[in-house]
């Protein structure tokens, strides 16, 4: 695995920020709805929860919800919430933190798993959340899928956040010998200059289903978003469920 600091994302200060500049992206109600489903009622376990977006309204609705994260200032930002001190969360890196077993659901969402250095350390990750997983469990990944097309020279620049209080533009190197890509977005508001830098190692979903294999998981799901619409050639990133041993009762 290569020299790799799991805490650096949080500490670049953007946790400070980090939901008002995502909270557009984000599937929260469907997603929502998806995990409960999946879940079935058992016990929910997020890998790289954050702030809580997923972990708060999924306590509200009466599961039981533990986290990892490697970042203490995002734990931070989630405990300050509203039931924020009620969901356990182990503070390290979610490739082989232990936060118990006997989860009915293990979830890895907005692509945390490309936060993961290289091969090595997510072939690691989904070995440790098959070894959190009760007999039957599901461990649901969302990720995007690469557009190594849109790169000219390697190099792209894109706005993330269009609004008229702040705005975000990221630059983008891509390495694809070693399917990485290097990013630093750039917030401009009130007049200041953010700077957050950031690593992705993707892998094709295929290259996933591969991990999960040799973990002893098989896909049992692939949608192209959490509302299950129909996984296709056009789909921009994916919803995939895997399965630990067979299906749940």
């Amino acid at each position: 695995m290569t020299d790799f600091d799991p805490t650096a994302y949080g500490a670049s200060g953007i946790a400070e920020e980090y939901d008002d500049l995502y909270e557009r992206e984000w599937e929260t109600g469907p997603a929502v709805e998806r995990i409960a489903e999946l879940a079935g009622g058992g016990r929910v376990l997020e890998l790289g929860i954050g702030t809580g977006r997923l972990a708060l309204p999924l306590l509200e609705r009466g599961l039981e919800v533990h986290g990892v994260d490697a970042s203490e200032e995002m734990v931070a930002r989630l405990r300050e919430k509203p039931g924020g001190d009620r969901i356990p969360v182990v503070i390290g890196n979610f490739a082989d933190a232990d936060a118990g077993e006997g989860f009915g659901l293990v979830v890895l969402a907005v692509n945390t798993i490309f936060a993961l250095p290289d091969q090595e350390a997510q072939v690691a990750c989904f070995a440790n959340a098959a070894r959190h997983l009760a007999p039957g469990g599901g461990f649901v990944v969302e990720a995007w899928i690469p557009d190594v097309g849109a790169f000219r020279h390697n190099r792209l620049v894109r706005p993330r956040v269009m609004g008229s209080e702040r705005i975000s533009i990221e630059t983008v190197e891509l390495d694809p010998v070693d399917q990485m890509m290097r990013t630093t977005q750039a917030v401009l508001a009130n007049g200041s200059v953010r700077l957050y830098p950031a690593d992705h190692r993707y892998a094709w979903p295929a290259e996933l289903d591969l991990m999960a294999r040799l973990a002893g998981l098989h896909r049992e799901a692939r949608w192209a978003d959490w509302g299950g619409a129909p996984f296709t050639g056009e789909s921009r990133a994916h919803v995939t469920v895997y399965r630990r041993g067979g299906a749940r009762d």
